[in-house]
């Protein structure tokens, strides 16, 4: 790889397309949605206007932040894989630690800045950093389930190649530093599997991963915990998927309206859809890109917003090497 063309010159890396599509097309749709953040679906441009730089007289959201810049939800993933990648395993200690350092220091985070925190994360990172242990830091209670820990969950699929049921354990353990109700640690393993299905080429990812994690919950040893795993998938399925998607932070409408927005038939056409449903434009673009990045591959998403997009000097130290066999 090379710093001369920047994200563009990772098309001539073929060798993990889609591994590389689902990070580089989380950090695309993160960086794309910034703009349009906060607005209402009324708001929103036109489709054919929805860019990574937003239309002449649009009132851009974080108008302060250059274009082509990721979010927390890029930085936050960017920790895990750093973590994954440097550790050769899943560390929650490690990974929280990153947590932490991105918050304070800026770390992976584009210019060291720091911006869109959201109020569960923030408050789940002050515990952490007052002595609380990652496993209780993250919000508990029925209404601190908003996407904050869906949204940086995808390179645990993308690098782990173990047992499935593993891979749930892993990203529930993930989602408890900062999201730590039953409902947020089902939704980040619900999409996990369904990342590991778009990698197997799968028919029906959503389908299999609906079902893989019924049968992997039904086999948990814990009574308490596999009931209540169960009763939150049961809330997830049941949870309204029509077609006025919502696009806002609570984690099962991002889920649905990342699902939603995965109907479309491009790279670019997902981007453009997922932020069309407005509110938290870019989370709800982040999750549906990195599944659309899987799909597509690298290849598929536009070299005009590789091209504008920031922040490479970063991401090409975690990528060097072979990152994707993590176990």
């Amino acid at each position: 790889m090379t710093n001369k063309n920047g994200f563009a010159s990772l098309i001539q890396n073929r060798q993990f397309d889609a591994e590389l599509g689902g990070l580089v097309g989380l950090l695309v749709g993160d960086a794309v949605g910034v703009g349009f953040e906060f607005k209402k679906p009324t708001q929103i441009p036109p489709r054919d206007q929805i860019e990574m730089t937003t239309p002449v007289g649009f009132r851009r959201s974080h108008a302060g932040v250059p274009v082509g810049t990721w979010s927390d939800d890029g930085a936050q993933a960017l920790c895990l894989l750093a973590s994954l990648r440097e550790c050769g395993k899943f560390s929650l200690t490690d990974f929280a630690e990153r947590l932490l350092r991105w918050l304070d220091d800026g770390y992976l985070a584009v210019d060291g800045h720091v911006f869109d925190v959201g109020i569960q994360t923030a408050d789940a990172l002050l515990r952490l950093r007052d002595g609380t242990s990652p496993r209780e830091s993250g919000g508990a209670s029925v209404m601190d389930n908003g996407n904050g820990s869906l949204m940086r969950v995808l390179p645990l699929a993308l690098w782990h190649t173990g047992p499935d049921g593993e891979l749930v354990h892993y990203a529930h353990l993930q989602s408890m530093v900062t999201h730590g109700h039953p409902r947020s640690l089902v939704v980040c393993a619900f999409y996990c599997l369904v990342a590991r299905g778009y990698l197997h080429d799968l028919a029906d990812p959503w389908s299999s991963a609906d079902q893989r994690l019924e049968k992997i919950y039904a086999e948990w040893s814990d009574q308490t915990a596999r009931r209540a795993f169960l009763c939150e998938l049961d809330v997830l399925r049941s949870f309204p998927k029509t077609d006025e998607s919502r696009g806002t932070g609570y984690v099962l409408d991002t889920i649905w309206s990342a699902r939603k927005a995965m109907e479309a038939g491009s790279f670019e056409d997902v981007a453009r859809t997922a932020i069309s449903f407005g509110n938290d434009t870019d989370t709800t673009a982040a999750v549906a890109c990195g599944l659309a990045g899987i799909k597509y591959g690298i290849d598929g998403i536009p070299e005009r917003w590789l091209r504008q997009l920031r922040g490479f000097h970063l991401v090409e130290p975690v990528l060097a090497g072979s990152p994707f066999n993590v176990r």
